[in-house]
């Protein structure tokens, strides 16, 4: 099972991106360990600067910007 993270501070680019990510876990029919993590100083421990983060499996993926459910579905593809 996939561990994903989600890292913001709860703006509104950080939610769009927690909810893309169940869209997109919805539509490929996967189950994955979602966590979102808004604590900063818990976000510090991953050396983040930009906000959203989208973490798979502690690796990160897309940083700065909302990823897009397409995206996301070739992320956890692979």
């Amino acid at each position: 099972m996939k561990i994903i993270k989600v890292l913001g501070p709860g703006c509104p680019k950080c939610k769009t991106t927690y909810n893309n990510v169940l869209e997109a876990l919805k539509q490929l029919g996967m189950e994955a360990n979602v966590t979102k993590i808004e604590d900063l100083e818990e976000m510090m421990k991953y050396n983040v600067l930009t906000t959203p983060v989208l973490m798979i499996d502690d690796v990160m993926k897309v940083k700065g910007r909302i990823a897009q459910i397409e995206e996301i579905k070739e992320l956890l593809k692979n």
